[in-house]
């Protein structure tokens, strides 16, 4: 039996024996702290149950997890540039992008994007981790918004903002042309989802994420909206 903590789990990834969005065995007596199971959720990756061999895409078994590999789930393994494993280094740019669009919004003295922002973060990680465990996504909302209201309210800007739809410009400021580009991450992501889950048949077999990184990309717009119309200040 082993204890495996936070401190561990640090250790592991900064020497490379632990991947982000990959999954890390533990035997069925091992303990894992409470702040490990943190750690591990903050760098999406899965504890699974140890077992003997690695189920491939291929069809056959490995002892090792080899190089060009990485986790789908659990202990079946896919090459690194499979379509669900893009489709996941996508979700992970964007949020590293949106940690910037944070200190922009700091710079810019606009306080009030800032958790928007985080509630964003903490959405694209729920996307993460129910691909990951394929579990459905939970009912979309977001900053008080249901998918149908993301939908009208980034459509009709002028009834909600007082204002109407934009080519957006640097004249705009550097806080707009910032949501843009996350508005265009979004849209980069969306169509990467295509791909990961199309199969063979061409049938969309995860509606629920396409669905809601269509709406992530209209939220975008409804906070250029909001900076342009005053809401944040």
């Amino acid at each position: 039996m082993s204890v495996i903590s936070a401190d561990i789990l640090k250790k592991m990834l900064t020497e490379g024996k632990l991947e982000e969005n990959g999954t890390f065995r533990v035997s069925a007596d091992d303990i894992v702290t409470p702040s490990a199971r943190e750690f591990l959720a903050e760098h999406h990756i899965e504890a699974t149950e140890k077992s003997d061999l690695f189920e491939t895409v291929y069809g056959f078994s490995v002892a090792e997890k080899p190089e060009q590999m990485t986790h789908l789930h659990s202990t079946y393994l896919v090459p690194k540039n499979h379509p669900r494993i893009r489709f996941r280094g996508k979700l992970d740019a964007l949020e590293s992008e949106i940690i910037l669009a944070q200190l922009c919004a700091e710079e810019e003295n606009l306080p009030k994007v800032i958790p928007d922002l985080e509630e964003i973060i903490r959405f694209i990680r729920s996307i993460i981790r129910c691909e990951v465990k394929e579990e459905p996504l939970p009912e979309l909302n977001l900053q008080g918004l249901n998918a149908k209201q993301l939908r009208d309210y980034s459509h009709h800007p002028s009834k909600y903002y007082g204002i109407r739809h934009f080519l957006p410009t640097y004249k705009h400021g550097k806080m707009v042309g910032i949501l843009n580009r996350l508005r265009t991450y979004a849209r980069e992501v969306e169509i990467t989802a295509y791909d990961a889950f199309e199969d063979k048949y061409h049938k969309l077999t995860r509606t629920d994420i396409i669905t809601a990184l269509n709406r992530l990309s209209s939220l975008f717009w409804i906070m250029m909206f909001k900076v342009l119309s005053g809401k944040y200040n």
